[in-house]
């Protein structure tokens, strides 16, 4: 872990944050079976064990990124599945997924910049 300006800080949990709490969100929701998300793996063909396999993956992450120790893997993990899910809308299910105006695909758009951010500061 590198020593970090108290600014380059600031920004590092700011980011983790973001991320940790959309994915929690979201976590819940597939871990929870929420209606739409397990239409959403339905349509993907791969429920309920991919709601499961990604809900658990996005737990991990709200998990490790909050910790400073450890936050350069969670955010190595959360800008993977973020890129799977980014790739998902692109070439499978579209941006504006079921009418939502692009709100899944922002919202992965946003853990993944964060991510990213946590990444090129920690790491």
């Amino acid at each position: 872990m590198r020593t970090l300006t108290k600014s380059q800080n600031i920004v590092a949990w700011i980011a983790a944050v973001i991320a940790a709490a959309i994915l929690a969100m979201t976590s819940f929701s597939k871990l929870t079976g929420a209606s739409d998300s397990s239409q959403l793996f339905q349509t993907l063909g791969v429920e309920p064990w991919g709601r499961y396999l990604v809900g658990l993956g996005e737990l991990t992450t709200v998990l490790l990124i909050l910790r400073p120790a450890t936050a350069v893997k969670g955010a190595a993990l959360g800008f993977v599945l973020m890129l799977g899910a980014i790739g998902t809308h692109l070439l499978k299910i579209g941006v504006d997924y079921e009418g939502d105006g692009g709100t899944l695909f922002g919202m992965a758009v946003a853990v993944f910049v964060a991510a990213g951010l946590v990444l090129k500061l920690r790491a």
